[in-house]
């Protein structure tokens, strides 16, 4: 099959049902990729290949995997891999694939009053953060960046409460900026931190490059024999795309001054 045959191919399948409409393909993702803008890039090579459009609900993992769990998306972008076999585990996915990763990163303002420089763990740098009752802002969202926030909490063996520490319950965006306008701690993913670094935060990375920081992501296709009424083909056709050459790249070259924000990561 040569190079229009495929797009002829894709085209007819993802519009489906939508025979003489624009397909739609439903993803929840995290609100890091939204944020760190590589859905900017990444999407509208896929809508132009297959002639659809992709609705985008970004949301805090958790979140954005209920969305799948009641059937009200065709594919899940998130992370927190715990979560996500949970998931798949329970008949709510199928197919899932690595896609690409980052890490995770301790903000603060430059003078660190809680000395998080000088921290040999992240559970160290979280210990510091409450022994000197400095400001941290949580997203307290259900989010992989709340999961992974929590785990490091209970290796530093604290429970964190006290009016120094503030749970939002917001996206990791608006607590980036609550961090900065606050000057107090906080932990993000990479991607967000470089977007907002241009211009919109003055905090600086304090701790980063602990092995338990990984970050990866991974896609989900919402099992088409649970709910019927998803999309699974055009599901299934961005699932190939994302983890494929094309999205690959996509991924492997976006940059925010000059910094690489995520890493691809897919097994074929």
């Amino acid at each position: 099959m040569n190079r229009l045959e495929k797009a002829v191919a894709c085209i007819l399948l993802c519009l489906g049902p939508l025979a003489f409409g624009q397909a739609r393909l439903r993803m929840s993702t995290t609100t890091s990729t939204e944020n760190s803008g590589l859905l900017n890039v990444l999407l509208p090579p896929f809508e132009r290949e297959c002639q659809c459009r992709v609705d985008v609900i970004a949301v805090g993992t958790g979140n954005a995997l209920k969305l799948g769990e009641t059937g009200d998306v065709d594919v899940v972008l998130v992370h927190a891999r715990a979560l996500e076999d949970t998931f798949v585990r329970n008949g709510y996915g199928v197919n899932r694939r690595d896609v690409m990763y980052n890490d995770f990163v301790v903000l603060g303002p430059a003078n660190d009053p809680a000395h998080v420089r000088s921290a040999k763990t992240s559970a160290d740098a979280f210990a510091a953060i409450a022994r000197s009752h400095a400001p941290f802002i949580s997203r307290g969202d259900d989010s992989g960046t709340y999961v992974k926030e929590m785990e490091i909490w209970s290796a530093a063996k604290i429970v964190p409460s006290g009016s120094w520490y503030r749970s939002v319950g917001r996206g990791m965006g608006e607590v980036i900026t609550m961090a900065t306008e606050q000057r107090a701690y906080t932990l993000a993913d990479r991607g967000t931190y470089l977007a907002f670094q241009q211009g919109k935060t003055d905090l600086v990375i304090l701790f980063n490059g602990e092995k338990g920081l990984f970050n990866p992501y991974g896609v989900i296709a919402v099992n088409p024999q649970r709910y019927p009424q998803v999309n699974y083909a055009l599901a299934m056709k961005f699932i190939d795309f994302i983890t494929g050459p094309e999205g690959q790249g996509i991924i492997a070259h976006y940059r925010i001054a000059g910094g690489q924000v995520f890493f691809p990561d897919a097994r074929r």
